[in-house]
C-alpha cells in the first residue's frame, strides 16, 4: 500500500492544546467565583471593620469630634453605640444575677471608653488596626447577651422596673430630708439655750435690773406715744429679736423715736426681759410682755386654742399615727399652732393705745431707714405688704384648697399673694373693719383643715383679702433662707427675711448670707463668750 504525498495528508489532532484550555476555563471560573464570594462578604465586614482610605489613616490636625461622631462611617461612632447598648445589658445582667457576664461587659465597656478617649484627646479618628479587635469582641458579648435573651422588650421592662424602685427611694429619701431638715430648723442651739440660762439668772440675780425696769416712767409714756415710731415682735428666740432690735436702730435716722414692743412666752420672759434691760441699743425704748398675761387669750375668744383641745386636731399635730401618712411632715408641725405665731391676728387687742405699727418677724435683718414706712398712705387699707406673685414665689392657689367651694367662690385663683414678716398695719381700720372677726370665721371653717394646710399665711391671705395695699418691692427682700438673692436686690432691700428653714444662727444656715446677720451680733459680749456664741 502506498503512502500519501506530504500535502494531501490529514493534519496529526493534538490534545495538549485541548487540556491547556479546558485549564483555562475552570480557573476563571474558580477566580470568578471566589470574587463574587468575596463582594457578597464585603458589606458584612464593612459594618464592622470600616476601611478609611490612606487619606483618613494619616494624623489629621483640628478633627472635629462632632462630625467625626455624625458619620456613618465612623469607629468611634460604632463604639459610642455600642457602649451605650452594653450599658443597658450590664444592668439587665447585674438583676438577673450574672455576675460573670457583667464583669466582662464592664470590661468591655472601659476597654472601649479608654479608645474613645484616647482618640479624642490626641484629635485623631480611631483606625481599624487600633479598634477592630475592640469592635469585635464587643460584637460578640452583644451576640451573647442576645443569647440569653436580653432583648429589647425584656431590656425596657426591667429598666422600668429599675426606674420605679428609683423613684421610691428618692421619694422615701426626700421625705426623710425634709423630716430631718424641719428637725434641725426647729433645733434650740446649745449656745442659744445657755444664754436663755444664764440670762435668766442674771434677772433674778442682779436687783439693780429689776428697778431700772420699773423705775422708768418716761418708758411708759413713750409706749402710748402715737408720734413716735411703734414696731412689734413676737418671739421666743432672744438672739434673733436682738438682731431685729439692734439692725433698725443702726439703720434709723432717730433710733430715740423707735419703740420696740416684745412678746414672748412665760419661759423666756425674764432672760428677754434681762437682754434688753443690759444692753442699750442707741436710745430705742424696748417693752417686754409675756403672752400669758393676755387674760382674753382662751379658748372661748381663740379658734385655735379652741381647736387644740379637740382630740383629732391633738392626734393629728402629737401623735405619729396621726393624719394621712402622705401628709408631708411639714404640714403636721406644732409650731404652726403655737400663739405667738397667730398672736399677729390680735395686734390692735394686744395693743389698744396705737393707731399704726410695723410688725416684723425674727428672722429679718433691717439696712435701711423704715421711718417712712409710717407715713405711708395706705388708700384706706389695713396691711402694706410686698406681694411675692413675681417669679419663685406664689398666687393663692399654691397655699389655699380650691377644690373646697368657700375658696373657690370667694377667691381668684390667680390673685397675687404677699408676705408676713414685715408689714404695716392700720389698727384704726383694723378695729373698724372688725379684721380679726374675719380671721376667726376662716378659722372656724378650717377646723378639719380643708381650706389650707398649715401656717398664719393662708389665713392671713383670705383674712386681708381686698384689704392689702401692695408696697415697693425693695422695702422686703425674701428668700435668704432657703435660695439665692440677686445682688442688687440684696443692696436696695431695706428688709431682708431669713425664711426658709435655713436660719442664720442654725448650722444648716447658708453661709454666704451669715455675714448679713452676724454684723449685727455683739459677739464681745461677756455672756455669748461664756455660752461659746458664734
Amino acid at each position: 500500500m502506498r503512502r500519501r504525498g506530504a500535502d494531501h495528508r490529514r493534519p496529526v489532532r493534538r490534545k495538549f492544546p485541548n487540556a491547556l484550555w479546558l485549564a483555562l476555563c475552570g480557573f476563571a471560573i474558580l477566580l470568578f467565583i471566589l470574587v463574587l464570594r468575596r463582594a457578597n462578604h464585603r458589606p458584612i465586614s464593612r459594618s464592622v471593620y470600616t476601611k478609611r482610605s490612606p487619606r483618613h489613616e494619616r494624623f489629621t490636625d483640628g478633627l472635629n469630634i462632632t462630625d467625626e461622631m455624625l458619620s456613618p462611617d465612623s469607629l468611634t461612632r460604632q463604639l459610642n453605640d455600642q457602649i451605650s447598648l452594653a450599658k443597658g445589658f450590664l444592668v439587665i445582667a447585674k438583676e438577673s444575677n450574672n455576675l460573670q457576664f457583667a464583669w466582662e461587659l464592664g470590661a468591655q465597656i472601659r476597654n472601649s471608653h479608654v479608645l474613645v478617649s484616647n482618640a479624642a484627646l490626641r484629635r485623631t479618628p480611631l483606625t481599624i488596626s487600633e479598634s477592630g479587635t475592640a469592635v469585635r469582641d464587643m460584637a460578640l458579648l452583644l451576640v451573647q447577651a442576645q443569647q440569653l435573651h436580653y432583648d429589647s422588650a425584656t431590656m425596657i421592662m426591667r429598666l422600668k422596673a429599675k426606674i420605679q424602685g428609683l423613684e421610691q427611694k428618692m421619694s422615701s429619701t426626700n421625705e426623710k430630708s425634709a423630716k430631718y431638715g424641719q428637725i434641725a430648723a426647729e433645733e434650740v442651739p446649745k449656745s442659744l439655750f445657755c444664754l436663755g440660762v444664764r440670762l435668766t439668772g442674771e434677772w433674778f440675780r442682779n436687783a439693780y435690773l429689776q428697778r431700772k425696769l420699773k423705775g422708768n416712767r418716761q418708758t411708759a409714756l413713750k409706749l402710748k406715744d402715737n408720734s413716735l415710731h411703734h414696731f412689734c415682735v413676737f418671739s421666743d428666740n432672744i438672739l434673733a429679736t436682738s438682731v431685729v432690735v439692734n439692725s433698725t436702730s443702726l439703720s434709723s435716722k432717730n433710733p430715740e423715736e423707735i419703740v420696740f414692743h416684745l412678746v414672748t412666752n412665760e419661759v423666756n420672759y425674764a432672760a428677754m426681759k434681762a437682754w434688753f434691760t443690759m444692753n442699750t441699743f442707741g436710745g430705742v425704748t424696748v417693752d417686754v410682755q409675756k403672752i400669758e398675761d393676755f387674760s382674753w387669750l382662751n379658748a372661748s375668744y381663740v379658734p385655735v386654742l379652741k381647736q387644740l383641745q379637740d382630740s383629732e386636731t391633738q392626734r393629728y399635730y402629737f401623735s405619729d399615727s396621726g393624719g394621712d401618712s402622705r401628709t408631708l411632715i411639714k404640714f403636721r408641725n406644732p409650731k404652726y399652732l403655737s400663739m405667738l405665731d397667730h398672736l399677729r391676728f390680735y395686734i390692735p387687742k394686744v395693743f389698744p393705745a396705737l393707731k399704726k405699727v410695723v410688725f416684723l418677724d425674727d428672722d429679718v435683718v433691717v439696712q435701711k431707714d423704715l421711718s417712712p414706712l409710717f407715713s405711708l398712705n395706705l388708700n384706706g387699707n389695713v396691711n402694706g405688704a410686698v406681694e411675692t406673685c413675681m417669679e419663685t414665689f406664689h398666687r393663692y392657689h399654691k397655699y389655699l384648697n380650691y377644690s373646697h367651694p368657700l375658696i373657690r367662690e370667694h377667691f381668684d385663683p390667680d390673685a397675687c399673694g404677699w408676705a408676713f414678716g414685715m408689714n404695716v398695719f392700720d389698727l384704726d381700720e383694723w378695729r373698724r373693719r372688725n379684721v380679726t372677726g374675719i380671721y376667726h370665721y376662716w378659722q372656724e371653717k378650717n377646723v378639719d383643715r380643708t381650706l389650707w394646710k398649715l401656717g398664719t399665711l393662708p389665713p392671713g391671705l383670705l383674712t386681708f383679702n381686698g384689704l392689702t395695699q401692695p408696697l415697693s418691692p425693695s422695702w422686703h427682700v425674701l428668700g435668704f433662707g432657703y435660695t439665692n438673692i440677686d445682688p442688687h436686690l440684696i443692696e436696695k432691700g431695706a428688709v431682708l427675711h431669713f425664711n426658709g428653714n435655713s436660719k442664720p444662727w442654725l448650722k444648716i444656715g447658708m453661709e454666704k448670707y451669715k455675714p448679713l446677720w452676724d454684723r449685727y451680733v455683739d459677739y464681745s459680749h461677756r455672756l455669748m463668750h461664756q455660752c461659746n456664741v458664734r
